[in-house]
């Protein structure tokens, strides 16, 4: 599967290890966050956002609507934040 995002996007870090911000995980399939508040259910996250050197979300970053509203640790939990990677997927992207 291709999917598209900033040229200058890190590689994909091994299973497990900590997050450096590729977005491959939230280009392939929306988190719980994701659903809950924008409706998304397939191919890349509305509020994946580009920030210097990594993807990072939007919905934690700059959020708005409900979102805004919600605890921060809440955000953090639903987009698996300190998780570590936990996508499976093998990179293949191309630049937006």
């Amino acid at each position: 599967m291709k999917i598209a995002l900033h040229a200058a996007a890190p590689p994909k870090p091994a299973v497990g290890a900590p997050c450096n911000g590729c977005g491959i995980c939230c280009a392939i399939a929306p988190c719980p966050l994701s659903r809950l508040l924008l409706g998304h259910r397939a191919g890349k996250c509305p509020a994946l956002i580009w920030q210097e050197s990594r993807h990072v979300c939007g919905l934690l970053i700059a959020p708005t609507g409900l979102a805004r509203w919600l605890p921060r640790r809440f955000v953090l939990r639903w987009i698996a934040a300190g998780s570590g990677c936990d996508c499976a997927a093998e990179e293949e992207h191309s630049a937006d």
